[in-house]
């Protein structure tokens, strides 16, 4: 007999054997129709799986949100059955559920197109309808060869050999079709429901490898219910809307090319921006941080000292003298993926006491880290970026105290950004680490009470939570999400502590004790890689910037030839004044102006004609807005100086 308690605390004795099925039907007859899966201590698991042991058990309905992933991988495994169906001979290879839906990889001749997506999903909606019911076989290792080698699906023979020696080999069956999976499923097809959607396809390499043959991957996503899928649907369609490779294009902010994968050409208005999110950032850590720069391009050797060449070496550059007749060099150099190890340099330099600390440095330092090319996306991934790094040398004392006032910083700073509603978790200890076992308890011990403050003061604004097992190899760290204005998450900002660099670099200061001592170091950034921070404002604005960003605050645009003089009048003192303006005197009807400059998003536009001329006004249309609204010139630069002032400079002038 087995123990089974149930979630009203309550414990039944069962047979060993006993299935979560027939768990269900004993209990009611409605239970068993809507159950979906079972949990046992927590983890998810077929219906028709024996219980051979005690355990804590849940029967898992349809509409349960931990269901979500099993509707997404029963459609994955339908999709695979409806295209080989659909194009016999297709190889399957692998499928698993993603975030907000799903994928398989196939490999065909003629590779899949977007006008095939349709048809594949009325042959899945067939297979669904069917309600085949999902079960699921152990084969030995050469029958689950054999058989497949049969089907002539070489890919799943491959992955038969990769199953470690010893694991069960499962081969979960809906009617006549089957796959090699580790499931668990759904108690049938019927239960994934019509919430679905095919939508898009995309090359690629076999097992990741550009040397392996190229499969076509179909992607799609699974809901619950409709009315879900066409909500995701919405946010899908506005998320293309905004998407900032797009907007970079139409913007004239940045391009990449092939010369430069992975690093961005910036264009003067994309320029623009980055340099105004640079100079808030500079004039945010003004009062508290030392700006420094340290090099790009540092021996090998130093990157072996503090850990990175074991634990980072696949992610950095390397790079020796090109040149024929250069003096004899054998050293090699990395091209810093960090900046930490150059800061604890310049820590170093010059003896330092405990009455030094907290000594805070920053830096806006270019770093360099190889992704591989299929994994390049805009400014979101990038090979060469911008960091708005810092590095906090301190006492253990003062540890807790740093840390949060790292986070009102990092709070502060995303609200001027718009940004307010905030996830901070705690990255704890991961299994490649340096240091030791009571460093990493004695760090994540305050990090724990640092996170519980965190969540106190913030008034509702952030919520906290752990990621088990995410820290850096030399220390656990807080993670700051963003949500955007469409809900997605963006993991931006961090706060590092590091009880092992220092150490490892030979950094030290006197302590009260005249003694040499360690100090702590803790690595802090607000937008992490500034270009992606950038990529992710674009989106969050849909390229619409608030006037303190906008590249283009202002365009002064004429309605006739003869109001020229007058607008180019204008437009010199809205420069004058700060502004960033740009006149438009062509020969063109004003409406096509007005249209063409919203377009380009650009906030205000100042129109001009014979009257506005001789009454020394502008009429004003923002971008957007219906109304216009006509005001004296010098009113106009007035407002439009204050709407355009930086959100901390404007702190700044009503506490003065």
């Amino acid at each position: 007999m087995i123990n089974l308690t149930f979630p009203d605390g309550s414990v039944r004795a069962f047979e060993a054997g006993t299935t979560g099925r027939a768990i269900a039907e004993g209990i009611s007859k409605s239970l068993a129709r809507k159950a979906a899966a079972v949990t046992l201590d927590g983890r998810l698991g077929d219906l028709s799986a024996p219980i051979k042991a005690d355990a804590a058990i849940e029967i898992v309905t349809r509409d349960d949100p931990r269901a979500l992933e099993l509707i997404r991988h029963d459609a994955a495994h339908v999709m695979a059955e409806a295209v080989q169906e659909l194009w016999p001979g297709t190889q399957v290879t692998i499928g698993p559920v993603i975030e907000n839906g799903f994928y398989y990889d196939f490999f065909r001749n003629e590779p899949f197109t977007l006008d095939d997506l349709a048809k594949i999903e009325a042959k899945m909606r067939e297979i669904i309808a069917r309600n085949a019911p999902f079960t699921v076989e152990e084969w030995d290792r050469e029958r689950a060869k054999q058989v497949f080698r049969d089907k002539g699906e070489a890919f799943k023979v491959e992955l038969v050999d990769a199953i470690p020696e010893g694991q069960a080999l499962k081969i979960y069956h809906q009617g006549d079709w089957f796959d090699l999976c580790r499931g668990p499923h759904m108690a049938s097809t019927g239960q994934i429901g019509d919430a679905f959607k095919l939508t898009k396809v995309a090359g690629a390499y076999w097992r990741g490898d550009s040397n392996r043959p190229m499969l076509t991957r179909i992607y799609g996503t699974a809901w619950a219910n409709r009315a879900d899928l066409d909500a995701y649907l919405v946010r899908i369609e506005e998320a293309e809307k905004r998407d900032h490779r797009r907007l970079g294009r139409e913007l004239d902010l940045f391009h990449f090319q092939e010369e430069g994968p992975g690093t961005v050409f910036w264009h003067p208005k994309g320029w623009t921006i980055f340099q105004e999110i640079v100079a808030y950032m500079r004039r945010r850590l003004k009062a508290d941080y030392q700006e420094v720069n340290a090099p790009i391009l540092l021996d090998k050797i130093l990157w072996e000292t503090s850990g990175h060449w074991q634990w980072f070496r696949q992610n950095m550059f390397k790079a020796q003298p090109a040149g024929d007749d250069v003096e004899d060099d054998d050293r090699v150099y990395a091209i810093k993926p960090m900046n930490c190890p150059g800061h604890i340099q310049i820590f170093k330099h010059g003896l330092k006491s405990y009455r030094d600390l907290p000594l805070r440095m920053a830096e806006f330092g270019t770093v360099h880290r190889y992704e591989p090319s299929g994994a390049l996306h805009g400014l979101m991934r990038v090979r060469a970026f911008t960091q708005d790094d810092a590095h906090i040398f301190c006492t253990e004392e003062q540890m807790a105290e740093e840390c949060l006032k790292i986070n009102d910083l990092i709070l502060s700073a995303y609200a001027d950004f718009d940004f307010d509603k905030i996830t901070v978790k705690l990255s704890t200890r991961p299994e490649n680490r340096v240091g030791s076992e009571h460093a990493w308890d004695r760090a994540e011990a305050v990090m724990t009470d640092i996170l519980k403050e965190i969540e106190k003061r913030s008034n509702g604004r952030v919520t906290t939570g752990l990621n088990p097992g995410e820290g850096a190899f030399y220390g656990p760290k807080f993670e700051y999400t963003l949500h955007d204005a469409i809900g997605r998450e963006w993991q931006c900002g961090t706060t590092q502590v590091d009880f092992n660099m220092p150490s490892r670099l030979g950094a030290f200061y006197i302590g009260k004790d005249s003694d040499k001592t360690t100090p702590l170091m803790i690595h802090r950034a607000i937008c992490g890689s500034m270009e992606r921070f950038l990529g992710i404002l674009i989106e969050n604005y849909a390229g619409h910037f608030p006037l303190w960003l906008a590249p283009v605050q202002a365009v002064v645009a004429t309605i006739t030839g003869d109001a020229d003089g007058y607008a180019a009048e204008v437009n010199a003192k809205l420069r004058t004044a700060g502004l960033r303006s740009e006149a438009d005197l062509r020969n063109e009807k004003i409406n096509y102006k007005v249209r063409e400059h919203s377009l380009a998003k650009v906030p205000l536009i100042l129109v001009c004609g014979r009257k506005e001329a001789e009454e020394g006004t502008v009429n004003i249309r923002r971008l957007g807005a219906k109304d216009q609204q006509s005001m004296t010139l010098d009113a106009a630069i007035a407002m439009m100086q204050a709407e355009a002032m930086p959100p901390d400079l404007r702190r700044a002038a009503r506490t003065n």
